[in-house]
């Protein structure tokens, strides 16, 4: 039985849904703004948080709360077939949700449906170049994933790559069009897959000659994120990698992950976990399937308080103790 066959016939009982808005200053001047999705039913609520990073849609999904036709029977499996058109983030919110109810509904938990014991979970911290003494100053076994810019000099890359504590590299070249746009650099890949031999190099941007050169040593080292929405997607990137980075909200449907989360381990291909910046319910399942799927990785999914604008002391530490909670998609914890 495939993993989605274990809990694509949950019967899904809803009577009704609300939003709960969410919003964190996380920049200087910029405001984060989040929705939780809470599903009720039959005495239970079953909570999934929409991640999209545009506040105007954000507000538009909360300006039309009551509006969308949830109530009645279902099963997962029909209910998610009913939210095929929902943009992907939006659709892994109102998916989690139902999967949080309807686990609920049936007196279990997501470890409990599929089999599976949630692990110890190993993370890294995303973070500015800038703070990163100032997090190993309050915690000296931290390790990293950070963003290299044109402007790290050989100095900067052989401080970084000195401490042997950085475990992922996001060369950002799969963006287009957005705010994290890093367009392609072949010297500066050259010099930071050199720089950080151990590091896996996520997301660069492969289409000139020169790019693919300045990495084609470096090949096994080579993971994707940005592009990964699909099983499809990873058998069609520029390089198939060794491991992969799975983030949910990305792939919007239940279906999609777990034939994602299938697909790697019959291969033997590695994932880890990435986050988007969860304010509420959100940061929990990513943590928790994380713990189920891939617990030892270097998953970009630290406890709320690693992504304070300055670095902050009394946080959990990695590896991460992710308690489920008795009943539902959810840590014990939310």
């Amino acid at each position: 039985m495939s993993l989605y066959d274990s809990i694509r016939h949950l019967p899904l009982h809803i009577d009704g849904y609300y939003l709960e808005p969410l919003e964190r200053e996380v920049a200087r001047e910029f405001t984060l703004k989040r929705t939780v999705v809470v599903l009720h039913g039959r005495g239970e609520e079953g909570r999934g948080e929409d991640v999209d990073y545009d506040p105007h849609v954000q507000e538009a999904f909360q300006a039309d709360e009551g509006k969308l036709p949830f109530a009645g029977e279902h099963t997962l499996e029909s209910f998610s077939l009913l939210q095929s058109g929902q943009a992907e983030y939006r659709r892994w919110g109102i998916e989690s949700a139902a999967l949080d109810l309807a686990l609920r509904q049936a007196g279990l938990s997501l470890g409990e449906a599929i089999g599976r014991e949630p692990k110890e979970l190993r993370f890294v911290v995303s973070t500015r170049t800038a703070n990163v003494p100032g997090w190993l100053g309050l915690y000296p076994e931290l390790r990293f994933k950070l963003d290299p810019t044109p402007e790290w000099t050989d100095e900067v890359l052989s401080t970084l790559a000195g401490r042997g504590n950085v475990d992922v590299i996001d060369l950002k070249g799969q963006y287009k069009g957005t705010v994290v746009d890093n367009p392609a650099d072949p010297e500066l890949y050259r010099r930071i897959a050199e720089a950080f031999p151990d590091a896996w190099l996520e997301d660069p941007d492969l289409e000139t000659e020169e790019a693919r050169r300045a990495l084609l040593a470096h090949q096994d080292r080579i993971t994707w994120d940005a592009p990964i929405h699909s099983v499809e997607d990873i058998l069609n990137a520029p390089v198939l990698p060794r491991t992969v980075n799975l983030k949910p909200s990305r792939f919007g449907s239940l279906k999609a992950l777990f034939e994602a989360y299938e697909f790697c381990e019959q291969r033997g291909m590695g994932a880890y976990g990435g986050g988007q910046y969860e304010l509420g319910v959100g940061r929990g399942h990513v943590q928790l399937l994380a713990a189920l799927f891939h617990p030892n990785a270097p998953n970009d999914i630290a406890p709320g308080g690693y992504d304070a604008l300055d670095p902050e002391p009394g946080l959990p530490e990695s590896p991460l103790n992710v308690e489920p909670a008795p009943l539902g998609f959810r840590r014990a914890v939310d």
